[in-house]
């Protein structure tokens, strides 16, 4: 096969290494965009967001329709994190030899059976397992998605693909929550639950018309086993990386509500406008990320973690100005949201032909990383008040940028060039 490696293009993209350029190249050699595919996807991802935010809001009035505590009835959350983390471990070698169009497709349909099952749930038990079907979703969809936009797009175009995708995600982080409240209180939490049902279907139908084939890729030695791939160094420290920032990050935005409720006095207007604040710059910061992934990816994935924990260190001292508080929230919400776009984008650079069992394997981490900062977390704002929960998640913070640091210093060290 026809190699092509212009000078130009080496300078404006350093921090690939030259084996991995050859792989890209191979791979993504005649590939024409499939935009319409990216934003199906894109539609996927917003429904699984949404679907996993909806019981944060309706826990009350399906405790009191099912006859169950709200502990209990949250437990449906934790079922879905647990079959999640299962899901993304495993899935690089349960799907095989599988298309993967069938494999997006088939996560696709579980989610409109999940929706059905906890809409129509006659008891705790199916509530549950509803809540078990939407985690293998969660992780299933997304261990193969930054494969997946690998394959739709010029290996050049992958972050704006990425940035597309977690706009999905943004956007269903920022209105989900506030529109299940409301949709709740009009058609009842079955009917609010069940909205998401005909939006998974015409995600079906556009990924059904607008993905095309993809016949799996050659296996590597990393498919069945994805903790090899913990024997890289760059990956492994990568993933150390990603696993304190999003502990860190949830450790403190878990617990921000109760934070400007008790300790800035907001009333219920001003926190939903705080919080549709925070969730707009979310969703703009990103689409802005692409613009800077494609010189100075390293740069973001220390910057941002060292960002937040600035963030965090300055709510303790602003309690007293709502204003500064929304402001410094925003720019948390503007870096935070657009993290794992980066991160994702690192992943499709750093394991090119891995991509599937890294992402597995990412997911997994992440997953791990968000249960044990709010649990972590939890335990800190209950017994210490919010001054050491945010302290100690700003240290977390700032020891990913650490890590991140370390893991750009490695990669020089291997003779791997790369643009901070």
């Amino acid at each position: 096969m026809e190699l092509s490696c212009k000078p130009q293009e080496y300078k404006n993209n350093m921090e690939i290494s030259a084996a991995e350029k050859m792989t890209q190249s191979e791979t993504s050699k005649g590939i024409t965009p499939t935009w319409g595919a990216v934003v199906s996807m894109a539609l996927c991802a917003f429904v699984l967001i949404a679907s996993e935010f909806l019981p944060v809001s309706l826990l009350t009035p399906i405790a009191t329709d099912l006859h169950i505590t709200e502990g209990y009835a949250g437990q449906s959350i934790s079922v879905s994190g647990l079959f999640a983390l299962a899901t993304s471990l495993f899935i690089s070698a349960l799907i095989g030899g599988a298309d993967r169009r069938r494999v997006g497709l088939f996560f696709t349909s579980l989610m409109a059976v999940s929706g059905c099952m906890v809409a129509f749930a006659p008891n705790a038990t199916v509530l549950m397992v509803g809540g078990a079907l939407l985690g293998m979703t969660i992780g299933g969809f997304w261990s193969i998605s930054a494969a997946i936009m690998m394959r739709l797009v010029p290996k050049e175009s992958v972050p704006k693909a990425l940035a597309i995708l977690n706009g999905g995600n943004a956007l269903a982080t920022t209105i989900a929550v506030p529109l299940g409240s409301f949709l709740g209180s009009i058609i009842g939490w079955r009917g609010a639950f069940f909205c998401v049902v005909p939006l998974a279907v015409i995600s079906f139908i556009w990924q059904w018309k607008s993905l095309p084939h993809l016949p799996p890729e050659r296996q590597t030695k990393h498919a069945k086993d994805v903790f090899k791939l913990l024997s890289q160094r760059r990956f492994a420290l990568g993933m150390i990386a990603v696993m304190l920032l999003f502990m860190g990050q949830f450790m403190l935005f878990t617990y921000l509500r109760p934070f400007l409720e008790v300790v800035t006095k907001s009333n219920d207007s001003l926190l939903s406008l705080i919080l549709l604040g925070v969730g707009i710059a979310g969703f703009v910061g990103t689409y802005l990320i692409d613009i800077l992934l494609k010189t100075h990816l390293y740069s973001l994935l220390i910057s941002i973690p060292a960002v937040m924990a600035v963030v965090g260190i300055a709510l303790i001292f602003n309690v007293s100005c709502v204003l500064t508080t929304s402001l410094l929230l925003a720019v948390w919400g503007l870096i935070g949201t657009a993290a794992p776009v980066g991160w994702w984008t690192w992943l499709s650079k750093t394991l090119p032909e891995d991509a599937e069992a890294g992402g597995g394997l990412m997911v997994a981490v992440i997953q791990l990383a968000i249960t044990l900062g709010a649990v972590i977390g939890g335990v800190l704002f209950d017994h210490w008040g919010y001054a050491t929960t945010f302290t100690f998640a700003a240290m977390i913070l700032f020891t990913a940028a650490m890590v991140a640091f370390i893991t750009w210093h490695d990669s020089r060290a291997r003779l791997i060039p790369q643009t901070v």
